[in-house]
Protein backbone atom coordinates (compact mmCIF):
# COMPACT_ATOMS: atom_id res chain seq x y z
CA UNK A 1 0.00 0.00 0.00
CA UNK A 2 1.65 3.58 -1.18
CA UNK A 3 0.48 6.22 1.19
CA UNK A 4 0.59 10.01 0.11
CA UNK A 5 1.09 11.51 3.81
CA UNK A 6 0.06 14.99 4.23
CA UNK A 7 1.86 18.26 5.20
CA UNK A 8 -0.58 19.85 7.76
CA UNK A 9 -0.47 23.49 8.06
CA UNK A 10 1.68 24.72 11.33
CA UNK A 11 -0.42 27.32 13.37
CA UNK A 12 2.22 30.43 13.95
CA UNK A 13 2.59 32.28 17.50
CA UNK A 14 0.59 34.30 18.60
CA UNK A 15 -2.09 32.24 16.96
CA UNK A 16 -4.59 31.67 20.31
CA UNK A 17 -5.51 27.80 19.42
CA UNK A 18 -1.54 27.28 20.31
CA UNK A 19 -3.03 28.12 24.07
CA UNK A 20 -5.26 24.98 24.31
CA UNK A 21 -4.68 22.20 26.60
CA UNK A 22 -4.13 19.01 24.51
CA UNK A 23 -6.61 15.95 25.69
CA UNK A 24 -5.12 12.40 26.31
CA UNK A 25 -5.37 9.86 23.24
CA UNK A 26 -7.96 8.06 24.56
CA UNK A 27 -7.62 4.95 21.97
CA UNK A 28 -3.97 4.72 19.39
CA UNK A 29 -6.10 3.18 16.60
CA UNK A 30 -5.18 4.07 12.68
CA UNK A 31 -6.62 7.91 12.79
CA UNK A 32 -4.08 8.33 15.71
CA UNK A 33 -1.42 6.21 13.65
CA UNK A 34 -2.32 8.36 10.56
CA UNK A 35 -1.91 11.71 12.57
CA UNK A 36 1.55 10.98 13.86
CA UNK A 37 2.69 9.85 10.37
CA UNK A 38 1.93 13.16 8.70
CA UNK A 39 3.43 15.27 11.65
CA UNK A 40 6.57 13.53 10.54
CA UNK A 41 6.07 14.20 7.00
CA UNK A 42 5.35 18.12 8.05
CA UNK A 43 8.08 17.83 10.55
CA UNK A 44 10.55 17.05 8.26
CA UNK A 45 9.38 19.22 5.58
CA UNK A 46 9.68 22.03 7.66
CA UNK A 47 12.25 21.34 8.86
CA UNK A 48 12.65 20.66 12.35
CA UNK A 49 13.42 18.29 15.08
CA UNK A 50 9.88 17.86 16.99
CA UNK A 51 6.39 18.76 16.31
CA UNK A 52 3.02 18.31 18.37
CA UNK A 53 -0.06 17.82 17.62
CA UNK A 54 -1.43 20.93 19.13
CA UNK A 55 0.83 22.86 16.50
CA UNK A 56 -0.98 21.37 14.15
CA UNK A 57 -4.37 22.16 15.25
CA UNK A 58 -5.00 18.42 16.98
CA UNK A 59 -5.17 19.11 20.67
CA UNK A 60 -4.73 15.55 21.69
CA UNK A 61 -1.86 14.70 23.56
CA UNK A 62 0.88 13.48 20.77
CA UNK A 63 4.30 14.64 20.15
CA UNK A 64 6.50 13.51 17.65
CA UNK A 65 10.39 13.40 17.28
CA UNK A 66 13.53 13.05 15.17
CA UNK A 67 16.53 14.44 16.64
CA UNK A 68 18.92 12.38 14.12
CA UNK A 69 20.72 14.37 11.35
CA UNK A 70 19.49 11.70 9.05
CA UNK A 71 15.96 11.87 9.88
CA UNK A 72 15.55 8.19 10.32
CA UNK A 73 14.76 7.23 13.56
CA UNK A 74 11.42 8.88 14.03
CA UNK A 75 9.67 8.65 17.83
CA UNK A 76 5.81 9.03 18.58
CA UNK A 77 4.86 9.96 22.55
CA UNK A 78 1.38 8.72 22.79
CA UNK A 79 0.04 10.61 26.16
CA UNK A 80 3.77 11.48 27.67
CA UNK A 81 4.60 12.17 31.15
CA UNK A 82 8.08 13.74 31.43
CA UNK A 83 9.66 13.56 35.17
CA UNK A 84 12.72 15.38 35.64
CA UNK A 85 15.52 13.09 36.77
CA UNK A 86 17.78 16.16 38.13
CA UNK A 87 17.40 19.12 39.38
CA UNK A 88 19.80 20.95 37.40
CA UNK A 89 19.04 22.65 34.11
CA UNK A 90 21.20 23.42 31.17
CA UNK A 91 20.42 26.65 28.58
CA UNK A 92 19.70 25.21 24.94
CA UNK A 93 19.55 27.27 22.10
CA UNK A 94 16.01 26.92 21.40
CA UNK A 95 13.68 27.11 17.84
CA UNK A 96 10.46 26.40 17.29
CA UNK A 97 8.10 25.71 13.74
CA UNK A 98 5.70 27.87 15.21
CA UNK A 99 7.73 30.55 15.82
CA UNK A 100 9.71 30.41 12.91
CA UNK A 101 13.62 32.22 12.50
CA UNK A 102 13.38 32.80 16.26
CA UNK A 103 15.71 31.44 18.50
CA UNK A 104 16.59 32.12 22.33
CA UNK A 105 18.32 30.21 25.38
CA UNK A 106 15.67 28.54 27.40
CA UNK A 107 16.67 26.36 31.35
CA UNK A 108 15.29 23.30 31.11
CA UNK A 109 16.10 20.07 33.17
CA UNK A 110 19.51 18.07 32.05
CA UNK A 111 17.91 14.80 32.36
CA UNK A 112 14.72 13.41 32.18
CA UNK A 113 12.47 10.02 32.16
CA UNK A 114 9.57 9.81 29.94
CA UNK A 115 6.71 7.17 29.77
CA UNK A 116 4.25 7.33 26.99
CA UNK A 117 2.72 5.13 24.49
CA UNK A 118 3.88 4.43 21.25
CA UNK A 119 2.28 4.36 17.70
CA UNK A 120 0.62 0.61 18.77
CA UNK A 121 -0.58 1.75 22.01
CA UNK A 122 2.57 -0.07 23.88
CA UNK A 123 3.79 1.82 27.26
CA UNK A 124 7.39 2.68 27.45
CA UNK A 125 9.79 4.50 29.65
CA UNK A 126 13.10 6.29 28.26
CA UNK A 127 15.76 8.18 30.22
CA UNK A 128 17.43 10.85 27.85
CA UNK A 129 19.37 13.84 28.56
CA UNK A 130 20.57 16.09 25.90
CA UNK A 131 18.79 17.42 22.88
CA UNK A 132 16.23 14.82 23.12
CA UNK A 133 15.65 15.55 27.21
CA UNK A 134 15.07 19.15 25.48
CA UNK A 135 13.18 18.09 22.56
CA UNK A 136 11.03 16.47 24.84
CA UNK A 137 10.20 18.90 27.73
CA UNK A 138 9.62 21.67 24.25
CA UNK A 139 7.06 19.64 22.79
CA UNK A 140 5.55 18.65 26.32
CA UNK A 141 4.90 22.59 26.83
CA UNK A 142 3.11 22.80 23.79
CA UNK A 143 0.80 20.12 24.86
CA UNK A 144 0.09 21.82 28.28
CA UNK A 145 -0.70 25.62 26.04
CA UNK A 146 3.02 26.73 26.39
CA UNK A 147 5.45 28.01 24.04
CA UNK A 148 8.98 28.57 24.65
CA UNK A 149 9.06 32.19 24.08
CA UNK A 150 7.01 31.93 27.17
CA UNK A 151 10.00 31.79 29.25
CA UNK A 152 11.58 34.73 27.55
CA UNK A 153 11.29 38.30 29.13
CA UNK A 154 8.24 39.85 28.01
CA UNK A 155 10.26 42.81 26.34
CA UNK A 156 11.43 40.09 23.97
CA UNK A 157 7.98 37.89 23.51
CA UNK A 158 6.49 41.05 22.20
CA UNK A 159 9.10 42.08 19.99
CA UNK A 160 8.59 38.32 18.53
CA UNK A 161 5.05 38.78 18.26
CA UNK A 162 5.42 42.22 16.18
CA UNK A 163 7.24 40.55 14.43
CA UNK A 164 5.33 37.59 14.30
CA UNK A 165 2.00 39.80 13.40
CA UNK A 166 3.41 42.04 10.43
CA UNK A 167 5.61 38.75 9.03
CA UNK A 168 1.25 37.08 8.74
CA UNK A 169 0.22 40.27 6.99
CA UNK A 170 3.11 40.53 4.73
CA UNK A 171 2.29 36.95 3.80
CA UNK A 172 -1.89 37.07 3.89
Amino acid sequence: VIRIMAKLPILHFPDPRLRTKAKPVLVVDDTIRRLANDMLETMYDAPGVGLAASQVNHHIRLLVIDITEEKNQPMVFINPVITPLTDATVPYEEGCLSVPSVYDFVERYARVSVTALNEHGESFTLETEGLLAVCLQHEQDHLDGKLFVDYLSSLKRQRIKAKMLKQQKQNA
